[in-house]
């Protein structure tokens, strides 16, 4: 929002009480009402006069009607009602996040990666149920992603550039701006919102703009220059691995056919990134009206579900256990309560607790260390003591006779005897000494445990045959619950829609292109994946 203008008078609305100003944009203000029946608070948007055009109470009107519709996305800010005020400016009123929206709390500190991750994955899902209603949002960004009381985000201003005749970078906002957008001859299409994904989730991880340079001039005319010529810097962030900075890259390329075709295989793409971090796998909703109620498309076992209402959902990946080891991961489906709220339902907590000691899962396990208990001190007989007796200055004693030798082994065979009798006798009358706490052995020991990473498969190749190519590879490092993730490759089509099984060799019909790939990974019950391994055939 910008303070630019001062803000326009809040309408009279019926069956509204207005309570104060939330914030002033370049086509609107944004006021907080309490709606009388039913009692609550809502954000009313209104449209400035001066920038709506001739016949766009029309086009507003149907806008609204197209917001209204994808509002039932979780992931998007719910629309309640829209009209005309008595004074002639269209207003929306919406549901009210009172939670700061992304681009105050980014410029407080970075998000997380497991955040900003599950952001990515849940904007990328409702861009893309927009996308498939026909509808481009052509202004995402960190301040048009608001947060429910629940904590999800919420995507906002969905056509309101649109309806408004903002076609060109001047209504827009420039950072966050495809090169194709902010050029002479502006244009835009899915990809264009797949550039603004991107940078949004780079914003939340570096604290700015992709293309801002701090303590140098980032004016509109600097910022487009960059846009259009300067490579993505790098995160610059020990917690970021490679494979996330490999797929922001590729979701700002300067041309719109390098990115990602769609919001969906930005979202999946960010998926494996947690699949590879050993994160839970944040489901991707979508919603389609072109998929008839009821049908499901299982194709790839439960990654990708069309319905009416689409659940992405991909196998839960527990992260490193520190103390308590997480159960197998299972596949879910979260009901209708859980995506609009945000909250899972209660599992089966039940889980096998294993003895392991607090650590850091990067750190190399440490040797067990083991300590010595002393060694109880043995009776000696008074003639053992003697021998064992430092030598003294005193002369030696006299050579003992052979009486004396005799004597002397009499009296100790009577000690010996008197003590085996004591030992047998004693714990009878005594109830017995207590019994020693022996030595832990190694094996009652806490351990450090280090999550063992999946290794990549080998061998990885396909043979073409009369039901297809068949392609089978090698595990070199089996373990108990291992299995694969597979997907077919095509070209320029995105990450693949990936397939789970527990051997190591698939069939899939040829490519009519006469190449066939698949892509596989190796995945741990422990929920951490290896890199991919691709192979083509013939």
């Amino acid at each position: 929002m910008s303070g630019r203008r001062p803000p326009q008078s809040p309408p009279d609305l019926a069956g509204f009480r207005f309570v104060e100003l939330l914030g002033s944009g370049g086509f609107a203000d944004v006021f907080l009402y309490e709606q009388q029946l039913p009692r609550r608070r809502v954000a009313v948007k209104v449209l400035l006069p001066d920038r709506m055009a001739s016949g766009s109470i029309a086009e507003f009107t149907s806008e609204a009607n197209v917001m209204a519709m994808l509002s039932t996305h979780p992931a998007i800010v719910t629309i309640y009602q829209a009209g005309v005020a008595d004074d002639g400016r269209p207003y929306l009123v919406m549901e009210y996040c009172p939670k700061p929206n992304l681009q105050v709390r980014y410029r407080s500190e970075p998000f997380s990666v497991a955040e900003a991750l599950r952001i990515g994955v849940q904007v990328g899902a409702a861009v893309e149920t927009a996308h498939r209603a026909g509808v481009l949002h052509r202004d995402i960004k960190p301040a048009n992603i608001l947060v429910t009381e629940y904590n999800r985000p919420a995507l906002t201003d969905f056509g309101i550039a649109s309806a408004a005749g903002a076609g060109d970078a001047g209504g827009l906002s420039i950072p966050w701006s495809p090169p194709e957008v902010v050029a002479e001859s502006p244009t835009s299409d899915a990809r264009s919102d797949v550039w603004s994904l991107g940078a949004t989730v780079y914003s939340l991880l570096v604290g700015r703009s992709p293309f801002e340079l701090p303590g140098q001039r980032n004016t509109g005319v600097d910022l487009i220059t960059r846009i259009e010529a300067m490579p993505l810097a790098p995160i610059g962030r020990t917690d970021v691995p490679a494979s996330l900075q490999r797929v922001l890259q590729r979701s700002v390329s300067k041309s719109p056919a390098d990115r990602y075709p769609t919001a969906l295989d930005f979202a999946r793409a960010l998926q494996k990134v947690q699949i590879e971090l050993a994160h839970s796998v944040t489901p991707i909703d979508i919603i389609d009206d072109g998929t008839p109620a009821g049908v499901v498309d299982d194709a790839d076992d439960g990654l990708t579900r069309v319905r009416g209402v689409v659940s992405i959902d991909p196998m839960a990946s527990p992260g490193p256990a520190t103390r308590t080891p997480a159960p197998a991961p299972e596949l879910w489906a979260p009901d209708d309560a859980t995506r609009r709220t945000g909250r899972e339902a209660p599992r089966d907590a039940d889980a096998t607790v294993v003895r392991v000691a607090a650590i850091d899962p990067t750190a190399p396990a440490a040797p067990p260390r083991y300590e010595t208990a002393p060694a109880p001190p043995v009776p000696q007989t008074p003639a053992a003591a003697a021998a064992s007796a430092p030598p003294s200055a005193a002369p030696p004693a006299p050579r003992p006779s052979k009486r004396g030798w005799w004597f002397a082994i009499g009296a100790a065979a009577f000690v010996v005897v008197i003590g085996v009798i004591l030992a047998i006798a004693l714990p009878a009358v005594l109830g017995g000494p207590p019994e020693p706490t022996p030595e832990a052995s190694p094996s009652d020991r806490p351990v450090d445990v280090v999550p063992v990473a999946a290794p990549v498969p080998e061998g990885l190749a396909g043979v073409v045959g009369a039901d297809g190519v068949v392609f089978t590879w090698t595990n070199s490092d089996p373990a108990e619950g291992d299995e694969f993730l597979w997907g077919v490759v095509t070209p320029g089509g995105g990450d693949p829609a990936l397939e789970r099984t527990a051997e190591t060799t698939v069939t899939v019909p040829a490519d009519a292109s006469g190449t066939t790939c698949i892509q596989v990974l190796t995945r741990r019950a422990t929920g951490q994946a290896s890199a991919p391994a691709t192979a083509c055939a013939p």
